[in-house]
């Protein structure tokens, strides 16, 4: 069955998605197919809407090349990206054009009730904006601060919050179609797919930060996301300075947004999530900045250890707390370059997020994008259809 789903339908998809190959001859070439294979590929894509001819391209003579592209309107995907104390959610075409976008200060510790009978309500606000319904949508895209079993979309066990704990997510979207294919990734990983995919794309290799009220870390190796075999990979510890007398901790519970609000309302300031502490230190709040520094002192220690064990071309730096700029990045840059092996901080490049607070959402709609055009999923069902 491998066999044959390798000649299918969804193989010339990928190529037409990707933009490697999106004319006949140049799929062809690519695959090394009869044109005859090739022209029945293209047709069991174009019967059922799922590709468009899209144009022709300039030629130096003779009959312009026939181009092809995924038919971006033939359907939304909706896209979320949940943090601990705030989420984003968003609609998109069917090649990840963000349409409309919505947030709350909700987030995990609010529970999965709460979170997704808020974001369904948007979805619905925002589809009728455009003249769509939940009929309309093809995916969701799903990050949470958590780990997850990518192939299930179940969520593991301990997270953060008891209540997300083995949570099936599908369960809570009751509102969509059955036929909605739902991808859930940790967040930290959907912020690091729209990273490397639209923003970093001359690296193949990227350690990815996301800090905000939690810190989440992800790898990307060769331009595909690292998840680990239980999807807990990226988890980091504590840099500790006796390795043999003292337990590991996690990062976020000595370094993260969660440990600078604690500092800081201990003192009487007034915060809920880490927006609240950018908006101190863009005030010019001598404590918030002190703590900020710090803590990214402290996540650059940690992300050394990383940097020796990957060699990654950049290190990104997302998430709430990264908006704050070069007091929060410049501090975990020197941390990095002062505690790594000095071959690996060679031509090493550590900055701040490009796509900023666009990168969740785009992140979970590029995931929703990959599980709905799944190569052997369209060989499936364009085979299923032609016959």
């Amino acid at each position: 069955m491998a066999k044959h789903l390798s000649t299918g339908s969804g193989v010339v998809l990928d190529l037409i998605r990707s933009g490697e190959a999106t004319t006949r001859s140049e799929l062809v070439d690519r695959l090394g197919w009869s044109r005859v294979t090739i022209g029945r590929r293209l047709d069991e894509l174009l019967e059922p809407g799922i590709v468009v001819r899209s144009g022709q391209q300039d030629s130096r003579g003779g009959r312009p090349a026939e181009e092809f592209a995924v038919n971006a309107d033939s359907g939304v995907l909706l896209a979320m990206d949940i943090g601990s104390s705030h989420t984003k959610v968003g609609v998109t075409d069917l090649v990840s054009t963000v349409l409309s976008e919505d947030e709350a200060d909700i987030g995990l510790f609010d529970g999965p009730d709460d979170i997704f009978d808020w974001a369904m309500q948007v979805f619905e606000h925002l589809l009728a904006a455009h003249g769509r319904s939940v009929a309309d949508v093809r995916g969701i895209g799903i990050g949470v601060p958590g780990p997850v079993d990518s192939r299930t979309g179940i969520l593991g066990s301990p997270q953060l919050d008891p209540r997300w704990d083995d949570v099936d997510v599908s369960r809570y979207l009751g509102s969509l179609m059955p036929d909605v294919v739902v991808a859930v990734d940790r967040d930290v990983n959907i912020l690091a797919v729209g990273e490397s995919r639209l923003a970093w794309q001359e690296y193949r290799d990227l350690v990815v930060v996301k800090a905000g009220i939690g810190v989440g870390c992800a790898f990307v190796q060769d331009g595909d996301i690292l998840r680990g075999s239980r999807g807990g990979a990226g988890q980091l510890s504590a840099p500790i300075r006796d390795r043999l007398s003292e337990p590991l901790r996690r990062l976020e519970t000595v370094a993260s947004g969660g440990t600078v609000r604690d500092e800081l309302t201990r003192g009487g300031a007034r915060i809920r999530t880490s927006a609240d502490i950018v908006a101190l230190v863009d005030a010019g709040d001598e404590d918030a900045i002190a703590a900020l520094e710090e803590i990214g002192e402290v996540i650059g220690y940690a992300i050394a250890d990383v940097v020796g064990l990957l060699n990654p071309s950049a290190v990104v730096i997302g998430g709430n707390l990264a908006e704050a700029g070069e007091r929060f990045i410049g501090s975990i840059r020197r941390a990095i370059f002062g505690a790594s092996h000095v071959f690996s901080r060679q031509g090493l490049v550590v900055e701040r997020s490009r796509l900023g607070s666009k990168a969740g959402v785009r992140g979970a709609s590029l995931l929703a994008q990959d599980a709905l055009f799944d190569a052997d999923r369209i060989s499936r069902i364009t085979r299923r259809r032609a016959g």
